[in-house]
């Protein structure tokens, strides 16, 4: 493949959809029985690891919460979720030399919805939400065999300290972005390889190839 594989997260890097994913994921929780977000700081603190494997260690029942979902999603709507100034022309850019994927905990449905509804699902060679796999870890390394690209020439763009946990893991370079759903500082406690506070300087980054 040519250029570089860039693994983007999508809540919290594109979209800004804290406040729908937050409130569907609640009405999940009720309806299945098991509220275990009653405030935004809770609500966060799933993702300071694989939100996945942090649902479960509370007592939600995976199969369930999936079940929820697909209950749940015709429902939602996803027309005021906008996405972030300036993330648009920079993935129009780097999709020129680049091969860039969507490594989501979302579904596929919402992740597409969304892309195609401001126009950028043409950026995207693929989408890998929760229907393909949970883990994250799994998803960047099967992304990674499947484009043949190696680790030095791939990078992951996350906004929680989880997606960079689980990045790292995974074997490749991390960049946090600070306009998403975790704070600096919480990113910093995950120690990605950058940090970056605007879209734009995801185009400097893609350049580099000194990675762990």
């Amino acid at each position: 493949m040519d250029g570089r594989l860039l693994l983007f997260d999508f809540d919290g890097v594109i979209a800004d959809s804290l406040e729908l994913y937050e409130t569907t994921t609640r009405r999940c929780f009720e309806l299945i029985g098991t509220p275990i977000t009653p405030n935004r700081e809770v609500f966060l603190d799933l993702f300071d690891d694989n939100f996945y494997d942090a649902i479960q260690a509370r007592g939600v029942k995976i199969e369930e919460f999936i079940r929820a979902i697909r209950e749940i999603g015709p429902s939602v709507d996803f027309s005021g979720v906008g996405l972030f100034a300036g993330i648009e022309p920079v993935l129009e850019e780097l999709a020129r030399e680049n091969t860039l994927i969507v490594i989501s905990s979302n579904t596929n449905h919402a992740v597409g919805t969304i892309l195609s509804a401001h126009r950028c699902a043409c950026c995207f060679q693929e989408i890998m939400g929760a229907d393909v796999m949970v883990s994250k870890v799994r998803k960047i390394i099967h992304a990674m065999e499947k484009y043949r690209c190696p680790p030095v020439m791939s990078l992951f763009i996350g906004d929680t300290a989880g997606d960079i946990r689980e990045a790292r893991q995974a074997g490749i370079g991390t960049v946090a972005v600070t306009w998403g759903w975790h704070g600096r500082e919480r990113l910093e406690s995950a120690d990605p390889d950058y940090i970056v506070d605007t879209p734009e300087e995801l185009l400097a980054l893609a350049a580099l190839l000194t990675v762990r």
